[in-house]
C-alpha cells in the first residue's frame, strides 16, 4: 500500500506531497500554494482521490471509502 501522495490543487496547479492517513478518508484540504480549500468531487471519498496522484489507503486496501 501507498501512504505518499501527490496533491495537485485544480485552481493554482501548485502540487504537494503529502502522507495519507491509513485509517481514515480525508474530507478537506487547505492548498498550500493558494489557500483554496479542496473538498473531494462528486462521487468521491477522498481529497486524494480527487486530486491526488495515489487514491487513499482504504480504496487501494478493499475498493470502498471509509
Amino acid at each position: 500500500m501507498q501512504t505518499q501522495s501527490t496533491i495537485t490543487c485544480p485552481v493554482c496547479r501548485h502540487a504537494s506531497s503529502e502522507t495519507m492517513p491509513t485509517d481514515a478518508c480525508q474530507f478537506f484540504y487547505d492548498c498550500r500554494g493558494c489557500g483554496a480549500r479542496l473538498k473531494p468531487k462528486s462521487g468521491d471519498c477522498c481529497v486524494y482521490c480527487s486530486y491526488g496522484s495515489v487514491p487513499c489507503p482504504p480504496i487501494q486496501q478493499n475498493g470502498k471509502c471509509c
